[in-house]
């Protein structure tokens, strides 16, 4: 069963090619800048993640908030499960924050969110930022690298 469903993973992932992706990730950049123009840094992540939620729906994005990853240690399924902020059209993982400085721990936990998901890529957006792109950190791992271009 556990083989059947990274089958059906991998097959999804495979369908897309990195530029798909990447356009992908821009377009939810370009949504994030509207919402940080709209407010600036200061508020909530919860207000952000509202206010970017809408910007990507109103582009057509599919969208998934607060989605839950099922968990497994040594094949067993734990009752913990992931819960992501954002995944867009399935494949790509994005994560929000309204802080100060993005720790490295925040660039590390995103990763593995992205392992564990099998998800290709992952952003990860500071709303406390002077400027979205400075303060986001866009990631990709090996399911991106296997994909063609």
């Amino acid at each position: 069963m556990e083989l059947w469903k990274t089958f059906l993973c991998l097959k999804n992932i495979i369908a897309m090619t990195k530029n798909q992706i990447n356009s992908i990730a821009y377009g939810i950049v370009g949504c994030a800048i509207e919402v940080h123009r709209q407010f600036g840094p200061g508020l909530l992540e919860s207000v952000y993640q509202e206010c970017l939620k809408a910007e990507l729906l109103k582009k057509g994005f599919d969208l998934k908030v607060e989605h839950h990853v099922p968990l497994f240690y040594k094949g067993e399924k734990l009752a913990s499960k992931l819960k992501l902020d954002l995944l867009v059209n399935d494949q790509v993982i994005v994560e929000l924050k309204s802080v100060d400085t993005l720790a490295p721990v925040f660039t590390a936990q995103l990763l593995t969110y992205m392992k564990l998901a099998e998800k290709p890529k992952g952003l990860l957006i500071n709303f406390n930022s002077e400027n979205i792109v400075s303060g986001s950190v866009a990631l990709v791992n090996d399911f991106f690298a296997s994909l063609p271009d």
